[in-house]
């Protein structure tokens, strides 16, 4: 009987792609022990958006996020999303502050490091992946999934080689805009079995509505490995339903592994943490519609979202059909980008400049300078000489790796900075990630173990 197993994302990608990573740690604590139960390949609970979130609005120590998650969940594989190169921010980091943070994810409780970059640059990737495989971790080497003319099946297929050549235990297709069609994805992980011999794990979102289809698709191809959330946080912007695949492929003869039971048990906790979520106006139902205007314009649900929250603030909602149109004229500019964190933003953004601005280019953001300048990493295409003259202006673009230009003392500049308030590495990790969010949060650890402390004594 064929295998099909699933990753369980509601500790990560389903709770950011629907309450904006908004689900603290006391909420989900009740069902770990149960989840650990479940039989799942593993549990997506760590990296993306959850350590930014963490320290800037949740007010927890993301590192001892992670070490409770371990304790409660002693036989299941933890899993995290790293951004290469990026890590968990928005810019590239030394390779010794990558080794470092891959190390201490690793040994505060991560089995699996998902490793993806936002150019499908190889070179964003390899210090990331040598470290999770010396770490004793799995590094699973993810392909950002696009469509343009310059991403074909070939290229994805000589992705995986190259990453298995890396020493990744497996190749996940990650379909972050849930783009990726039926035919398609029975195309691309039936070469991609072809190609390697390791497994195939699927990961797409239900924003254009072809996701259940996609990894139905995707399976029969050989998938090993699919990405699904708990009813009550799957769909819209989020993953498949668990429940409903695990029916399903049962059904069809397949051994998910799933204790039904189980799965059961966590639909039930979670219902009324999303009733809550409704009704404190974190969870938007636009997020659970399904917007097929991503197969046209190549737009992320959560890129959408963006650009509609930018035009509100700047009193623009006219502009949003204009906007939606340049997106993808600035994404072809830009080399056809595949529209992922941190270059979703940037192409967004820019979209939205040139729109209001009504000319192309005229104002020019710090972060596209740098992507244009090669701070990013190489382009899937050449970036549109002329733009990148206007927006240069003379400027000579990187020749090799940004990474190679980077100081090599980072973490002992920030471990001085630090002293007499950093009190681990782990520390001086959060601190190098996001500067002033994490020093607000040591502030506020402080304040809040001082009045602990005062109110001790005084019940004394």
């Amino acid at each position: 009987m064929k295998k099909v197993q699933f990753t369980e994302t509601i500790l990560r990608d389903a709770n950011q792609s629907l309450v904006a990573t908004r689900l603290s740690y006391d909420k989900f604590e009740p069902i770990l022990e149960t989840m650990d139960k479940a039989g799942f390949y593993s549990v997506e609970c760590w990296g993306g958006a959850t350590f930014d979130v963490c320290l800037r609005f949740l007010d927890e120590d993301p590192w001892e996020r992670l070490r409770k998650i371990r304790a409660k969940m002693p036989n299941t594989k933890l899993q995290m999303l790293l951004r290469g190169q990026n890590l968990l921010g928005y810019k590239h980091y030394s390779d010794d502050v990558v080794r470092r943070f891959v190390r201490a994810a690793v040994r505060n409780g991560i089995d699996i490091i998902r490793i993806f970059d936002a150019l499908n640059d190889l070179d964003n990737l390899k210090v990331a992946v040598e470290e999770t495989v010396n770490s004793g971790a799995m590094a699973s080497g993810a392909i950002s999934y696009t469509t343009s003319p310059v991403h074909t099946l070939d290229k994805y297929v000589s992705m995986a080689k190259e990453l298995a050549q890396m020493g990744v235990g497996s190749i996940c297709i990650k379909d972050m805009a849930g783009i990726l069609l039926p035919k398609s994805a029975y195309d691309l992980v039936a070469a991609i079995k072809d190609a390697v011999d390791l497994p195939v794990v699927v990961h797409t979102h239900c924003t254009t509505g072809l996701a259940f289809m996609t990894y139905l698709k995707a399976i029969e191809a050989g998938a090993d490995v699919i990405d699904t959330a708990i009813s009550p946080f799957s769909g819209g912007t989020s993953q498949p339903a668990t429940e409903t695949l695990d029916y399903t492929l049962k059904e069809m003869g397949y051994d998910t592994g799933l204790d039904a039971e189980v799965l059961l048990q966590m639909a039930n906790f979670f219902k009324p943490i999303r009733a809550d979520f409704i009704a404190d106006g974190t969870l938007d139902p636009i997020s659970l519609t399904t917007d097929t205007q991503c197969l046209t314009y190549q737009i992320p649900g959560g890129m959408l979202s963006n650009l509609i929250s930018q035009l509100k603030m700047l009193n623009a909602q006219d502009k949003f059909e204009e906007a939606l149109l340049e997106t993808p004229r600035v994404r072809e500019d830009m080399g056809y980008p595949p529209l992922v964190t941190p270059t979703s933003q940037l192409i967004g953004t820019q979209a939205v400049q040139n729109v209001l601005a009504g000319e192309r280019y005229k104002n020019v953001g710090s972060e596209l300078k740098a992507y244009c300048r090669g701070e990013y990493g190489k382009t899937p295409a050449p970036i549109n000489p002329e733009v990148r003259e206007k927006i240069l202006k003379g400027e000579q673009p990187l020749d090799g790796r940004y990474a190679d230009t980077l100081p090599a003392d980072v973490y002992e500049q920030a471990e001085v900075k630090l002293e007499g308030v950093a009190r681990c590495e782990e520390d001086v990790l959060s601190y190098i990630a996001f500067p002033p969010v994490a020093e607000t949060f040591f502030e506020k650890r402080k304040a809040k173990e001082e009045n602990v402390v005062k109110y001790s004594i005084e019940e004394m």
